[in-house]
């Protein structure tokens, strides 16, 4: 991994720019509580990019407002990312509380969508080509919001003892600051702050589910849409505190007081990142929200649906394939053979069953799965798909609103050998058909898979229901994308049954 670089830790003031009066004058110009900011204006949509929706962050400490500035500040380029590994094409600093606005017009009320970018707790932003809101706001005359906040260890390192309290959720109240933004600010951008809808993909849907049990964000948002991203628990202090000294120690620091940890540089704090983790015994180590008893009292969805949010409708995905986006550059998963599948599928499940029983099981499901097929439906099953079963069927018990979807319709690339993959549905949802690595161009029947994706989360948006009966026992109607788009009732039953047995793990915890 390259270390961050100058540039990159310098981008944080790229989008607070002063501009010159001749120029503020001819580009759309925007009201905030902090100030004015300019935009830009392309194919009909108003564009604001960089927007401060919070102070530079004192490091493991809770964000605070931005202070006011005078005259007008540019929106014209994203601000940078939290540091992190792996994301050397932009910018970098721990000054990262930005969000960005596309809206048709500065006038209205419109439908206001957030999306939280995935990559975990550790990695992504909110600022790539393929969350670009650009299409989705014209497509659905919305409001779409991007952000950055902190991640990894900037957001999630577990301090509470050593005088920083807020330190295991700081990510998670980052969010929350920005969804107050959105709350006082977005009127002026077209928006209706009294219908929110927060939407994300993997880590995104689960700092969403985490969301839906912190007291401070209650009242923000008022719809879920949860692509391929669960949180059924989240991180035990003690593991939490476990992750930090692996951590502390990486870094060759003493034991505590964790004063070290507040003026070490950023850079050495992301290259031991990659320490492996403690607590699961492989993988580097993780970071993510901490039930600390301040900021987060209870998991999100265990014992049961958060109470807090079951009057929030709630839409819940994931892709038929999710584990065929995670084989990289691993080409071997795609011509596994039998004796190959069982030591394969051990780690990747991330459950404790024989791997022998699974493979016995889906070849008597699926006598025409090869190898390969049973190894990514299986760990899809236990790994991704699981979690979502969770969540739909507690809020289902609860009898709050829910409704599932699965994606199953096939990405183009390479002749279709990633199936429906994690991440597929970003890239729908959206419209950028192009920045998806597993679509990589617009066709006939991407752009149709991309409007019907749209328009039920626009619905959903709109109304609190996407178009299609909700998630109830023992039907669990779930809406299939694809070529051909249907409900079914209990898709995959004997997968869901087969796995119900087995003890859940929620990955990272």
């Amino acid at each position: 991994m390259s270390a961050v670089n100058r540039r990159q830790f310098m981008g944080a003031g790229v989008a607070l720019t002063a501009i010159s009066p001749a120029h503020a004058q001819a580009a759309p110009i925007a009201h905030t509580a902090y100030g004015r900011v300019h935009g830009a204006l392309a194919s009909g949509i108003l564009t604001f990019k960089g927007i401060r929706y919070g102070a530079p962050p004192l490091r493991f400490q809770a964000p605070a407002p931005p202070r006011a500035w005078r005259g007008v500040r540019d929106a014209l380029v994203y601000g940078p990312a939290c540091p992190q590994r792996g994301l050397d094409d932009e910018a970098q600093s721990e000054d990262c509380l930005f969000l960005n606005v596309w809206t048709p017009a500065l006038s209205g009320q419109r439908p206001v969508l957030v999306y939280i970018h995935g990559g975990a707790y550790s990695a992504g932003s909110g600022s790539s080509a393929v969350t670009d809101g650009a299409r989705l706001s014209a497509h659905g005359d919305v409001v779409v919001v991007t952000l950055n906040h902190r991640l990894n260890a900037f957001g999630y390192c577990y301090l509470a003892r050593e005088g920083y309290p807020d330190s295991g959720n700081a990510g998670q109240l980052d969010l929350i600051l920005a969804l107050k933004w959105v709350r006082d600010n977005i009127a002026h951008f077209g928006g209706d702050p009294s219908c929110v809808t927060v939407f994300g993909q993997s880590g995104g849907g689960a700092k969403i589910a985490t969301l839906m049990t912190m007291p401070a964000a209650a009242g923000l948002f008022h719809r879920a849409f949860t692509m391929s991203g669960q949180q059924v628990t989240a991180s035990g202090p003690l593991n939490a505190m476990r992750r930090t000294d692996a951590y502390r120690t990486a870094l060759g620091l003493d034991t505590p007081p964790a004063r070290a940890f507040a003026s070490i540089p950023a850079q050495h704090l992301v290259e031991a990142l990659s320490t492996a983790d403690p607590v699961l015994g492989f993988g580097s180590i993780y970071f993510g929200p901490v039930l600390d008893e301040r900021h987060l009292a209870r998991h999100p969805f265990y014992p049961d649906a958060a109470p807090q949010s079951l009057a929030i409708p709630m839409m819940i995905g994931n892709t038929h394939d999710e584990t065929r986006g995670f084989t990289g550059a691993d080409r071997s998963l795609f011509s596994l053979t039998w004796d190959d599948v069982p030591e394969r599928l051990a780690g990747a499940m991330r459950i404790d069953v024989l791997p022998e029983r699974v493979v016995e099981a889906y070849r008597q499901l699926y006598p025409a799965y090869s190898p390969s097929d049973v190894y990514f439906a299986a760990s899809t099953a236990a790994r991704s798909w699981r979690g979502a079963l969770i969540e739909l069927e507690a809020r289902a018990n609860a009898r709050a609103p829910a409704y599932a979807y699965q994606l199953d319709w096939r990405a183009p690339a390479e002749h279709g050998i990633f199936g429906a993959p994690h991440t597929l549905d970003i890239a729908l949802v959206f419209g950028n058909l192009e920045a998806s690595t597993f679509i990589a161009q617009r066709t006939e029947a991407g752009e149709a898979m991309s409007r019907t994706m749209m328009d039920a989360l626009l619905r959903f948006a709109r109304t609190g229901n996407p178009g299609w009966a909700p998630y109830t026992l023992p039907q669990r109607a779930t809406m299939i994308f694809d070529t051909q788009s249907r409900v079914e009732n209990d898709p995959r039953r004997a997968e869901r049954e087969f796995f119900a047995r087995i003890p859940y793990v929620q990955p990272g915890t």
